[in-house]
């Protein structure tokens, strides 16, 4: 089934119900229930994950052995390893980091509204994501080279089947993509463990223990989850303010609460993680549907945070919803449960930082009509998106 006709698919199955069976294969019989649910999302992905797993990724190719792909002890042991850097107080040691990369896009704002020529607002915000990252992870900023290698990442990610583990033959067709990730994965390592004790201030440096296959594999898993789903979101934020320009004068009013309320505002309506598949272990019951052994599970939180029942007027632009918590299950864009992103802590303040850094200065308008979304492995909006900025 085509990336086009899954998101159709399963807006059928979604009138259905909270929990609806649907069939993705050929044969048109059932192999796959769609889960809206707020209760049945927490089943799930919660109180009985234990019975829904992951099987071989999607993304394997591109990541290996790191923390997304990885299960069982192996996970448990690198999830340790790295949780400590996301914490809330583990994101603080990284704010200049951060700080030097959201400086970055400010001058490059601040020239391009100078000389009064367009910028690709997109690119802009991939390369603050992976500038960001980058600096966390070798302590150095990004150079021309690396992000050139690294921009094969993009080409991979957006080939990646939607719903279910990647074959070898996708593998074969995406070899020089994921030959360029190597280079630069490779060169990190080498560099890395040739460095001088004072030099070693990134999360890199601390996996130096591991394998070079694994350290590889972990590396380019932070980089695919430390920026695809940064810029996707701050893209779709600047598209949406474009649409919705009195809510920047709100949340600089606000102060940082509203820039969280944006931030979390776009991440509702523009989840890039849209899609979060499992497999049934067992045959089991959700929302009243037998589920079957072996079962495709499909946790949409694109279609949860879009469902009247739970968010009203859903399809409106409204940060002021996240004046208080949502209710457990209806906002998930960064998963929940144990496999929850592990960096949603750190994503949310490297975007509020940036905000603080453009929103009070640039506006900027798009040249072209507002993409639309393309349902892929992340949820992102069809470029290029070229804007001239406006003090």
């Amino acid at each position: 089934m085509s990336k086009t006709a899954l998101i159709d698919h399963l807006y059928a199955a979604w009138q259905r119900g909270p929990v609806s069976p649907l069939s993705l294969g050929s044969s048109g019989t059932q192999d796959a229930v769609l889960v809206t649910g707020a209760e049945d999302v927490l089943r799930v992905l919660v109180h009985d994950a234990a019975l829904y797993t992951k099987r071989s990724h999607r993304a394997r190719a591109l990541l290996g052995e790191g923390l997304i792909t990885a299960t069982g002890e192996p996970w448990k042991r690198q999830r340790r390893a790295l949780q400590a850097h996301f914490t809330t107080v583990g994101v603080r040691r990284y704010e200049q980091h951060i700080s030097a990369a959201a400086q970055h896009i400010a001058r490059h704002w601040d020239a391009c509204a100078a000389e009064r020529v367009p910028t690709d607002v997109g690119e802009d915000m991939r390369y603050f994501a992976l500038d960001t990252i980058w600096r966390l992870l070798t302590g150095s900023p990004l150079d021309a080279r690396t992000a050139g290698e690294l921009a094969a990442v993009d080409t991979v990610v957006a080939a990646l089947p939607t719903t279910a583990s990647s074959g070898a033959a996708e593998s074969e067709d995406l070899a020089p993509e994921l030959a360029r990730v190597d280079a630069a994965a490779y060169r990190a390592i080498a560099q890395a463990r040739q460095a001088a004790p004072a030099a070693k201030t990134g999360i890199l440096h601390e996996l130096l223990d591991y394998p070079d296959q694994l350290i590889r594999d972990e590396l380019v898993t932070l980089v695919v989850a430390g920026h695809e789903t940064t810029a996707t979101t701050l893209t779709w934020l600047q598209l949406l303010l474009d649409r919705n320009p009195g809510w920047r004068e709100w949340a600089l009013r606000e102060g940082p609460s509203g820039h969280q309320a944006l931030i979390s505002e776009a991440l509702r309506l523009y989840p890039s993680i849209w899609l979060i598949p499992r497999y049934a272990l067992a045959t089991t019951e959700l929302g009243g549907q037998r589920v079957g052994e072996g079962t495709r599970v499909l946790v949409c939180p694109y279609l949860t945070h879009r469902d009247p029942a739970l968010w009203p007027a859903p399809t409106s632009f409204d940060p002021r919803r996240f004046a208080e918590k949502p209710r457990p299950g209806t906002f998930h864009p960064f998963g929940v449960g144990a496999r929850a992103c592990l960096g949603q802590h750190f994503s949310m303040r490297e975007m509020q930082t940036l905000l603080e850094a453009l929103l009070p200065h640039h506006v900027p308008h798009f040249t072209t009509p507002h993409p639309a979304p393309v349902f892929a492995a992340t949820l992102r909006p069809d470029g290029p998106l070229p804007a001239t900025l406006h003090s």
